[in-house]
């Protein structure tokens, strides 16, 4: 009866996440889907975009253009901050202005700053610069070096900002996902932060719950002034939830969703590229506490494993009650990973992959861990935190 009550116990924990868990699991929070594009605005407001950049040559001349070339009816000023790149970011990203005749401010980033992380110093440096300039802005869009934005997605971020009176919108960019493990392991990601995060609960006023994508973050000026600034989050490695917390912590409201057309340029064509990804950062969503790992991984092994340990179990045991209980419990955790599959159009076998992709991802956050604790965690392009 033990494992009658262990895989029950898997059963309920979906459909507890199913039917009272934020709706996390339907991938319907997206920007496209508002209409954005049929309200116009009776005033535009200057946006200032700030590009960090750190080694971004592949990417930059692809991402600039589709910035540069934005369907914007207010004043949009790009500036790039090169964080003290060790390639040809900066010149590319120059012939790449000259090229479309349009105006690019290059700033050549500062050595880091003590106490602050590199993308966050080199944001710092964008945003003192647009507030020394004029027109002044109104709105900052901190966005990464290797997206490739929709051409009419900062008229969107706007009008749905201006429309909805939000200080603080986000897009969960779609992934690069052409690959094996790409298609394995990409949209889970989405799944898993949709999880962690429920979109529909980020984007209530009502709930304290905060979050945003740091590839793509549109915020006020004024709200970014009523935090205290990115000094605010100066050290904080998962920068993007950070300086949501901290908006929404002042009464503001935010709103992260899903595009569907501004992509990520950043290819991820093998496993340990991703998963050094994710172990970058993941016992820093744990607050580096061991018993937070503990729970984490029984908590994996629970929701994730369960269900195909003891279907194998109950068929070699002849057990039919534990077979149809486990059965049930994989087709609830398939039925909740589906839109997320569907929003990546793959086919619905990936579906059933999820417990094989929650024991790498549990995995990955173990030597996540492990990494921290030799001193080696955070690792990003020629920078440890």
């Amino acid at each position: 009866m033990t494992i009658v009550f262990i895989i029950s116990l898997s059963a309920i924990a979906w459909l507890f996440l199913l039917l009272f868990w934020g709706s996390f699991w339907r991938a319907n929070q997206c920007i496209e889907g508002h209409n954005t594009n049929n309200t116009q605005l009776k005033v535009y407001p200057t946006v200032w975009a700030i590009v960090p950049a750190r080694d971004e040559a592949e990417a930059i001349s692809i991402s600039l253009s589709s910035l540069l070339n934005q369907n914007y009816l207010g004043k949009l000023f790009v500036v790039l901050v090169d964080d003290n790149s060790r390639d040809r970011t900066s010149e590319i990203a120059q012939q790449t202005a000259d090229k479309l005749n349009k105006n690019l401010l290059i700033i050549p980033g500062k050595p880091l700053a003590e106490g602050w992380k590199g993308k966050l110093w080199a944001m710092q440096q964008g945003v003192d610069y647009a507030r020394q300039q004029t027109p002044k802005p109104d709105y900052f869009l901190f966005t990464d070096a290797d997206i490739k934005h929709d051409l009419n997605n900062l008229g969107q971020l706007i009008t749905k900002a201006e429309t909805e009176n939000l200080d603080l919108v986000s897009l969960m960019v779609r992934l690069h996902c052409q690959s094996f493990w790409e298609k394995l392991l990409i949209p889970a990601f989405v799944f898993f932060f949709q999880k962690l995060y429920p979109f529909p609960w980020v984007n209530d006023s009502k709930k304290s719950m905060a979050a945003a994508a740091g590839g793509c973050i549109l915020i006020s000026n004024e709200a970014l002034i009523d935090i205290g600034g990115i000094a605010t989050i100066k050290d904080a490695l998962i920068d993007d939830c950070s300086l949501a917390k901290a908006v929404k912590s002042q009464g503001k409201n935010i709103w992260l969703g899903l595009s569907k057309t501004t992509i990520s340029l950043r290819i991820y064509d093998n496993l340990k590229i991703i998963w050094d990804t994710i172990a970058r950062t993941a016992f820093t969503q744990l607050n580096y506490s061991a018993w937070l790992l503990f729970g984490t991984v029984i908590s994996m092994v629970m929701i994730y494993l369960t269900a195909p340990v003891c279907l194998a179990i109950g068929i070699y045991t002849g057990s039919w009650l534990v077979v149809g209980i486990s059965a049930l419990t994989w087709l609830l955790m398939t039925w909740a990973y589906l839109p997320t599959v569907r929003l990546y159009n793959l086919s619905i076998p990936w579906a059933f992959s999820l417990p094989a992709i929650a024991l790498l991802y549990t995995l990955m956050t173990i030597d996540s861990a492990i990494k921290y604790w030799q001193g080696k965690g955070g690792a990003w392009k020629g920078r440890t935190y």
